[in-house]
């Protein structure tokens, strides 16, 4: 076998190995996606049922046992009667109805603990056993200390409602399940990359720009609903396509300054994440036009169709949930397609960058 031959065996054999060790990194990567997806949507129906509030302490390792006891259930009870929402709004409640919202508190800490350690965990057997590319070793580094750092924004977020208010800061609120939603895309981004990639190329820097334009404004849509839920302010102007009789209802910045009406009037925040999923819907129609015109029977054109449907399918959800009053099951619906679409369109613009490229060191035999 000559030289030359060697070196090909060599490469292919390193090809087959980066292959498989990839396809482990993906499938790590999927199960870790699921289960953030999870953690969204048991965080959003602990705030959907008024349970956030539930847990007034942070104990980030002995938070893990619930109570075992009728006694440590009493502690607990005793704790959550000295915050603000139980004396306003939930005084005079039972034993067994605080347990009803505790334990949505409980899980959804639960499984942020979990995470912890689903990500980190394979992190560190992956990365000793030479598995984790080096190009992707920094950004999985600084993913596992932004969900480190996301703990924290958690109990920041919770402490805001202990002392003066009945819920939790809309603006921490938001804080908290955009950092969520922003992990999320990128564990999606990079499991992305390390998948084949089919061998259409990008028409056009328009059309990337597009698909990423799509993408950032999934994002923002989740941050508007985050105030929209942190304002409670799904449960009024329930009527569609009107609101308030009228598709540009007045009132709209009648606070001062007139900015503040964006992040505190519920009026206000409802109307401007009605408009934002206008745009987002119109943004993808265009981007769909663009791509069927100009790559036409390509994998981005076609994927570009499947994502103008989830957006609509999600519009869908999100007009009835606006009908149903926020009705949990519907809203949790809502929520949890935000998500999907946005691991879509993240994913749809990735595929524009390419898949990493093999790293092959070739050893030249003498």
């Amino acid at each position: 076998m000559s030289a030359a031959d060697v070196t090909a065996v060599e490469i292919l054999g390193h090809t087959h190995k980066r292959e498989r060790d990839r396809r482990l990194v993906r499938i790590w990567l999927g199960i870790v996606i699921v289960t953030l997806f999870c953690l969204v949507i048991v965080g959003g129906a602990t705030r959907l049922t008024g349970s956030g509030l539930s847990i007034t302490e942070w104990k980030p390792i002995h938070g893990i046992i619930p109570p075992l006891s009728a006694g440590e259930w009493q502690e607990e009870f005793d704790l959550y009667k000295r915050i603000p929402q139980y004396q306003q709004i939930n005084k005079g409640m039972s034993l067994d109805e605080f347990k009803g919202i505790f334990w949505w508190e409980w899980a959804h800490r639960f499984l942020a603990r979990g995470i912890g350690i689903i990500f980190a965990v394979p992190l560190v057997f992956f990365w000793l056993a030479g598995k984790i590319e080096p190009r992707i070793r920094r950004p999985l580094i600084g993913l596992l200390a932004l969900g480190g750092f996301q703990g924290f924004i958690g109990w920041w977020m919770v402490s805001s409602g202990l002392s003066k208010l009945t819920s939790v800061s809309q603006y921490r609120l938001a804080v908290h399940l955009t950092i969520a939603c922003l992990i999320f895309a990128a564990c999606v981004w990079i499991m992305r990359g390390l998948a084949p990639h089919s061998d259409d190329t990008s028409p056009n820097r328009r059309a990337k720009a597009g698909a990423a334009l799509v993408a950032v404004l999934c994002m923002v849509q989740i941050y508007l609903g985050a105030l929209v839920a942190g304002l409670d302010a799904g449960l009024t102007y329930n009527t569609w396509p009107l609101m308030d009789g009228a598709i540009i209802p007045g009132d709209l910045f009648i606070q001062q300054p007139w900015w503040i009406n964006l992040f505190e009037n519920p009026k206000t925040v409802q109307f401007v994440h009605r408009m934002g999923a206008y745009a987002l819907l119109l943004l993808a129609i265009w981007h769909m036009v663009a791509m069927l015109r100009d790559a036409p029977g390509t994998t981005h054109a076609r994927r570009s169709v499947v994502m103008l449907g989830l957006i609509l399918v999600q519009a869908g959800i999100g007009i009835a949930t606006l009908l149903s009053q926020v009705h949990l099951h519907t809203a949790l619906a809502h929520q949890g397609m935000a998500l999907i679409v946005l691991a879509f369109a993240v994913a749809h613009w990735r595929a524009f960058v390419g898949e990493y490229p093999h790293e092959v060191t070739v050893k030249v035999l003498n």
